[in-house]
């Protein structure tokens, strides 16, 4: 029996392929319909990801239209940066569209149910309307303005539009069923009036559709054949297909999957914004936040967050995915593509007694083991180094393969060195570290063929650059940050570490060539990744993947930790 090695399709693929071999479709086109009222995080990414990737997968196309109907959370500058985390995601619209370039027609279609009787004005108060509505187990009461006329719907609506009358003084209601056991039958609401200038529009309109409104029309309006959302909006799709059927238009239809959820994260734009506004984060794209921009700024790749996205699927049912799937994700992408380079964090120095003063040498070293056409570069050395503090101990425990007194570790890329003794200042603190080196060890391999188990990264400290260096945790400490006792807020789950700053680094100078190569094109301090910059990426070896900062340049070198490498001896003090 042969195996089967073909993917298996997941349940928006079935519908997709169905569709199309019984000819209800030629073709497909979905579309990204976000609100401009804030930037796009993680969890937009899966769905970028998943309409924009279905419509490539079948050759369709995919629409970017902006939910542009509440103007006062909406601005362009959002519309701006939405349009760069898609295009740096690596996807591309078929086209740019805007609710607010349907208002005309909404409009039209509005009193087309007023005059159908299936619409009316109400002068309830929101407060009176959410009273009336009902519960779950219990009817709904009709408004006093349900049964109105069609000639006075027509007027009062007409008179809404042309600015008569207050904010909140009158909706336009659909007519359906005050019993209705789905809640958002119980006459939803189409219209409210909101004198507020659109970003788009200007003045021109002072009533603006509501979400449940505009969007199956808005839908139906481009031919979308797949309006593919998250899991939240089931319960609106009876509605969505409700006024698509009394409105006799395309018949665009909906279909949810489970939303992206990850522990350690809020992705509520509410919440994200009120980190921004309140001054926990420096900005929407400070790489603690869940934005893509604040990705993209950590040193995420593109094909990290799609590979991701690919990974965890498409489901019906909520769940949790863990932040380290994420994390493993860039390691995997990075560990690829990401030059190596030297750099310490926690430096003291360390002096080779028997290596000539005033000699330097260059030694070579490979930019990345998993590319060889990467090739190699050239690291000075010399006799005084700096190394990790942390890579030496003056009594090491048994598993302790780092420096220690009397015990012999390879220099990466160098010589075997033994530490002979230390210096210290009036604190008891290790200032210098004194040790001897075996001149035929170079290259890290002894000729005897004497073996040590430990290796150590340097800097040369006559040669070291100096930068600053930001290692970044996750921005919550809890799991589950959003869910908190009486009395408290999401904020009081914040990680006070998520951000330590480390000022005195060294790093080796090939890394100031690096950005200097960078400011010198046309995309200054970076790369252009699908025409979005984007942050020289590295492994720092032994520490993890680092990235450029934009708060740096090449006489002051910002990197941005994006994630860790994995430590054995963390594992062990553990």
């Amino acid at each position: 029996m042969e195996e089967n090695n073909e993917k298996q399709l997941n349940f928006l693929e079935e519908i997709i392929e169905k569709g199309l071999n019984d000819g209800t479709y030629k073709s497909i086109l979905t579309r990204f319909p976000p609100e401009p009222n804030g930037y796009l995080h993680i969890g937009h990414a899966k769905s970028i990801c998943i309409n924009f990737g279905l419509a490539k997968k079948y050759g369709g196309k995919t629409n970017l239209r902006f939910d542009d109907t509440n103007p006062v959370k909406e601005d362009t500058e959002y519309v701006d940066s939405i349009q760069n985390d898609i295009r740096w995601l690596g996807f591309e619209w078929a086209g740019v569209h805007y609710a607010s370039d349907y208002f005309d027609q909404l409009y039209e279609w509005a009193e087309v149910l007023i005059q159908k009787g299936l619409a009316y004005v109400d002068d309830q108060t929101l407060d009176e309307i959410r009273q009336n509505r009902g519960t779950v187990t219990t009817p709904g009461t009709n408004s006093p303005y349900r049964d109105r006329s069609v000639d006075e719907n027509l007027d009062l609506f007409r008179r809404m539009k042309a600015g008569e009358f207050e904010d909140g003084s009158k909706v336009l209601r659909a007519k359906i069923d005050m019993a209705h056991p789905n809640m958002m039958f119980r006459d939803p609401i189409m219209y409210r009036i909101l004198h507020a200038h659109h970003h788009r529009t200007g003045d021109k309109w002072c009533i603006y559709p509501m979400y449940d409104y505009a969007h199956g029309q808005s839908d139906s309006i481009e031919n979308i054949t797949h309006s593919i959302c998250t899991l939240e909006f089931d319960i609106h799709r009876p509605l969505y297909d409700w006024f698509i059927e009394q409105l006799g238009i395309f018949p665009s239809h909906q279909y949810e999957f489970a939303r992206l959820n990850i522990n350690y994260t809020v992705m509520s734009k509410r919440k994200l914004l009120q980190l921004v506004k309140e001054g926990y984060v420096s900005g929407w794209d400070d790489p603690r936040m869940p934005t893509i921009c604040g990705f993209r700024r950590r040193g995420y790749t593109p094909e990290s967050i799609r590979n991701f996205c690919e990974q965890i699927g498409v489901a019906k049912r909520d769940n949790v995915i863990d932040y380290v799937r994420l994390e493993n994700s860039l390691r995997d992408h990075l560990n690829k593509v990401a030059q190596r380079r030297m750099a310490v964090l926690n430096p003291v120095k360390l002096v080779i007694d028997n290596y000539p003063e005033g000699q330097s040498e260059m030694l070579t070293a490979v930019n990345n083991p998993e590319c060889e056409a990467d090739g190699t570069r050239e690291v000075p050395f010399c006799r005084e180094l700096f190394i990790e503090r942390e890579d030496f101990m003056e009594e090491a425990p048994k598993k302790y393969f780092r420096l220690s007194i009397g015990r012999e570790v390879r220099l990466r890329y160098a010589y075997f060195v033994t530490a002979q003794s230390v210096e210290k200042d009036a604190e008891g603190n290790i200032t210098c570290i004194h040790c001897t080196y075996d001149p035929a060890t170079r290259g890290g391999d002894a000729p005897d063929g004497r073996k040590v188990k430990g290796t150590i990264h340097w800097v040369s400290a006559q040669h070291a650059v100096d930068a600053e260096v930001r290692l970044f945790d996750r921005l919550f400490a809890t799991e589950a940050p959003d869910e908190v006792e009486e009395g408290h807020t999401f904020l009081d789950n914040l990680n006070p570490n998520s951000l330590t700053v480390l000022k005195n680094c060294k790093v080796e100078p090939r890394l100031k060539e690096d950005v200097k190569q960078a400011e010198a094109s046309s995309w200054a301090l970076a790369l252009s990744e699908n025409g979005v910059d984007a942050p020289l990426r590295f492994q720092f070896e032994r520490l993890g993947y680092f990235c450029t900062d934009p708060d740096g340049d090449a006489e002051h070198l910002v990197f941005n930790r994006s994630c860790t490498l994995k430590d054995s001896w963390a594992k062990i003090k553990e």
